[in-house]
């Protein structure tokens, strides 16, 4: 199915120079009379990033995609090792998967194009350790700090968390959600 880039949002996997990529990020830009769509594109076998300007009907191709969730297993050279709730073995490159892979969950909802695993995300929220931060302000109102997460992630924390403690943050802009007990 082809979509004008006007349609396209975040997320979806479209075919772009005979690559499959992922939508990273998706604008609007109005000039004048003119509108275009400033858009970014991560090849997932390679994890290049391609920045484009195109016109609101430019065409590109949608593929569909099937959604399933799985569980890390280990790395076997270029490629990550993933099992899904049957007890399949799927494979993908490093790339597709190196962003969700910062991060340790359960499951990963994987995403196939013609029955091959081709990138993995992230849930909605993921929880993660902080490793460093400024020790806990109690009393001070309910301000942000900043912190270290032990996978080197820096981020904002309320000003409530201590090193050690699980914070849950929005997988997607970092943001944080809560601290988790």
């Amino acid at each position: 199915m082809e979509l004008a880039c006007l349609d396209l949002r975040k997320g979806y996997l479209v075919r772009y120079e005979g690559r499959i990529c992922s939508v990273y990020f998706w604008n609007i830009l109005r000039n004048d009379r003119r509108l275009f769509v400033q858009i970014k594109f991560k090849d997932l076998l390679t994890g290049r990033i391609t920045e484009l300007k195109e016109h609101g009907d430019t065409k590109y191709e949608v593929l569909d995609n099937e959604q399933k969730d799985l569980t890390y297993s280990y790395r076997d050279g270029q490629e990550e090792v993933f099992y899904d709730e049957d007890g399949e073995e799927v494979r993908c490159p490093q790339a597709a998967a190196a962003d969700a892979l910062l991060w340790t969950c359960e499951t990963y909802p994987g995403f196939f194009v013609e029955g091959k695993l081709v990138t993995i995300s992230l849930p909605q929220s993921v929880v993660a350790v902080v490793k460093d931060t400024a020790p806990p302000l109690r009393g001070q109102g309910s301000g942000l700090k900043d912190a270290v997460l032990e996978n080197g992630v820096k981020v904002k924390v309320s000003l409530l968390t201590a090193p050690g403690e699980k914070v849950r943050l929005d997988s997607e802009t970092l943001e944080f959600k809560e601290r988790v007990t």
